[in-house]
């Protein structure tokens, strides 16, 4: 399937930026990933407690064609104001859906996803505005995103661990670029508890935990609060996509979290996964070779989701009460 990267800059025609409060009486932030030439959009929703704006306008049967921006923040329902902010920002560039003669005349299409982490901070009120989704956007850059307990993944957490933001990449034999953009929080585990492993870690990238370490990993699975969740995430390609094909993509992208985390789409997550396609790559006109590399999109989609939410488990360091995976397991590291 290709080169798995895991670093370099975002895919042409991306941009990423984090706002990020953590700081006394507070953990949370908001990630935006801005697409300034517009993007094919789609959208899957799973987990049976979302938190979620303008995702209707992703379905194949609407209107909109191209999104300027994906919001993931933290925050819950209320963390959807800091699409308010990208709003505004990208109305003063004038990036937007026209909807009169003049430039400035645009509706900037902003949807967003929000995870659970309200409270987390030590302080319930202290939660995402307009000003962090307008900070995360005059931070966005199509430089290497930072990792970890940054932007939408600050107060993330997963079974009992501390969760946050990842990043993954992926060329495929075709040329077509894949990536993923996370925030894991979830309510399930990351960690298998027979072996320690990451249940991510398909590629046995790190190295098995000692015994000690496993139990340390179950006991903090074990004391982990009832949890309220939700991860979610963006795939990213410069394929051309039709908005239908965008769907698939997103819907496809659930299947790189199932295999990272146990269980996913549970009553208390709300799993959403966004698809956004610049169309760089133009789609081939023989047929078969078009649906060939579709299919090879729909695979790059899933392993680097994957690969994403291990990178976000990996890169994160602990906060408060939620160890990280590398402060218990330091040996996988090694």
């Amino acid at each position: 399937m290709g080169q798995s990267r895991r670093v370099g800059a975002v895919i042409d025609g991306f941009e990423v930026g984090h706002h990020t409060a953590d700081r006394k009486g507070w953990l949370t932030g908001t990630t935006v990933v801005v697409a300034r030439d517009g993007a094919v959009g789609g959208v899957d929703v799973r987990g049976g407690g979302p938190g979620t704006r303008e995702t209707d306008l992703l379905s194949p049967l609407a209107l909109v064609e191209r999104v300027n921006a994906i919001v993931l923040t933290g925050g819950s329902a209320y963390g959807l104001a800091a699409a308010d902010g990208v709003m505004a920002g990208l109305e003063a560039t004038h990036s937007g859906f026209p909807v009169g003669p003049e430039p400035s005349h645009v509706v900037p299409i902003v949807p967003a996803a929000v995870i659970f982490d309200l409270g987390r901070g030590g302080d319930f009120t202290h939660r995402p505005t307009a000003d962090f989704g307008a900070s995360a956007l005059a931070a966005a850059s199509s430089d290497d995103p930072e990792r970890g307990c940054v932007g939408g993944g600050t107060g993330a957490t997963c079974g009992g661990l501390k969760g946050g933001f990842g990043y993954a990449e992926r060329t495929l034999p075709s040329g077509i670029r894949v990536a993923a953009a996370v925030v894991v929080n979830a309510a399930g585990a990351a960690v298998d508890p027979l072996s320690g492993r990451l249940y991510a870690d398909r590629e046995h990238l790190l190295a098995t935990p000692t015994n000690l370490e496993r139990q340390a990993l179950l006991a903090a699975r074990d004391s982990a609060e009832p949890p309220i969740a939700t991860t979610i995430g963006v795939v990213l390609t410069d394929a051309a996509l039709t908005k239908a094909q965008a769907n698939k993509v997103a819907a496809v992208g659930h299947d790189g979290l199932a295999r990272a985390i146990a269980p996913t789409h549970s009553m208390v997550d709300g799993d959403t996964v966004f698809c956004l396609a610049t169309g760089s790559q133009l789609a081939s006109t023989d047929q078969r070779v078009a649906l060939a590399r579709f299919n090879d999109v729909l695979a790059g989609a899933a392993d680097v989701f994957t690969a994403a939410c291990l990178d976000a488990i990996i890169s994160a360091t602990s906060r408060g009460r939620w160890p990280s995976y590398t402060e218990l397991a330091p040996s996988s590291a090694a």
